[in-house]
C-alpha cells in the first residue's frame, strides 16, 4: 500500500491524554510539565490564535491549497509550535502549515508546546526523545530540528549533547527534504531510512515520487536502489550485470530481517541453493546495535 493512501498525523502514543493534561499547565514550574514540553500533542484548531505581528502576511492561495491537498492525504507531517496562553494557543511558528491545516478541514493539529520559562525542560525533553527506542527516523529527525531552531546550537554540539556522530545528525536532518508522502513511507516502514536517505540525491520531488514508487512496487533493496538512482541519473554510463532476483521466500526472509535489524541487509545467491546474508551498518552505534541483537 502506498504511503498516500495512509491519513495519519504525527500525534500518536500519549497525544489524547497529553492533550487533556495541559489545560492547567502554564508555566514550566507547574506540576506534570516536564510530561507537556517537548512532547508532540494534538491541540484543537480553534484553540490556536495567530500572531497579528505575524511579518508575513502574503501567502500564496494556490500554494495553500496544493498544501491542503497534501495534509487531506497524509495529515500534518511536521507540527507547529504554539506557546499556551491559558487554556489558549498563541501560534509562534508554521502558519502556513496551520492555514492549510483550516483549508483541508482538520479539527486537531500535532503542535509542541512551549511555556513560560521552559528553555532548560524543552532541551532536557528533546534530548530524551532521541534517546527512546520507539520513535521513528523522522520523529528523530524533527527533534534534531526542534533542538537546533530553540536552543541555537551547532550540530557540532548537539552530537555531544545526545550522544550522536556529527553524521547521523546530518543524515536524518537530510530526510526532512523528502517529499511528506515519502517521509509517511518512512514512518510507516514502507521504506527504510536508508532508502531515504539514496532519494535525496535527485534534484525534485517528481523525480524523487518516479523512484520511491519504483522502490515499493518492486521491492528494491538499499543498495538496488542507490544502483538504480545512479542509471537513472546517468543513463549514458556503463550498465553493470544486472541484479540477479530472489526468490520470493527470500524477499520475504529480506524483509524480516531488515525490520528486525533495522539497517540495510543484502542476501546474495550461488548455485544448490547455497547464499549468504550480509548486514550493513554506517555507525559504530549501529554496529552496536546488531551486535546486541544478534546475541
Amino acid at each position: 500500500m502506498m504511503a498516500a493512501e495512509k491519513k495519519r498525523a504525527m500525534g500518536r502514543g500519549l497525544s489524547a491524554i497529553l492533550s487533556e493534561s495541559t489545560k492547567n499547565i502554564t508555566s514550566a514550574k507547574d506540576e506534570g510539565a516536564k510530561e507537556v514540553v517537548g512532547n508532540i500533542l494534538e491541540i484543537s484548531i480553534d484553540d490556536i490564535f495567530t500572531n497579528p505581528n505575524q511579518p508575513r502576511t502574503n501567502f500564496d492561495p494556490q500554494a495553500l491549497e496544493e498544501l491542503a491537498q497534501s495534509i487531506k492525504q497524509l495529515g500534518l507531517i511536521q507540527p507547529i509550535t504554539v506557546r499556551k496562553n491559558g487554556d489558549k494557543y498563541d501560534l509562534i511558528s508554521g502558519e502556513r502549515r496551520y492555514r492549510a491545516s483550516k483549508i483541508a478541514g482538520l479539527k486537531t493539529l500535532p503542535a509542541f508546546i512551549r511555556l513560560a520559562n521552559d528553555q532548560e525542560l524543552l532541551e532536557m525533553a528533546l534530548v530524551e526523545n532521541i534517546q527512546r527506542k520507539d520513535l521513528d527516523p523522522i520523529e528523530i529527525a524533527l527533534s534534531f530540528e526542534k533542538l537546533i531552531e530553540e536552543i541555537q546550537i551547532t550540530q557540532e554540539n548537539l552530537s555531544s549533547r545526545v550522544g550522536k556522530d556529527r553524521t547521523t545528525i546530518t543524515n536524518y536532518l537530510r530526510l526532512l527534504k523528502l517529499t511528506p508522502i515519502i517521509q509517511t513511507g518512512i514512518r510507516d516502514n514502507i521504506i527504510s531510512m536508508g532508502h531515504g536517505r539514496a532519494l535525496i540525491s535527485l534534484d525534485n520531488f517528481e523525480q524523487q515520487m518516479f523512484v520511491y514508487e519504483k522502490i515499493v512496487r518492486e521491492h528494491f533493496s538499499v543498495r538496488q536502489t542507490e544502483n538504480f538512482i545512479r542509471t537513472f541519473k546517468n543513463p549514458k554510463a556503463k550498465k553493470k550485470k544486472p541484479v540477479k532476483e530472489l526468490p520470493n521466500y527470500l524477499k520475504r526472509g529480506l524483509k524480516s530481517f531488515e525490520e528486525y535489524f533495522g539497517t540495510e541487509v543484502e542476501i546474495k545467491t550461488g548455485n544448490k541453493g547455497k547464499g549468504k546474508i550480509i548486514l550493513n551498518f554506517n555507525s559504530q552505534e549501529e554496529f552496536e546495535k546488531i551486535q546486541k541483537l544478534l546475541e
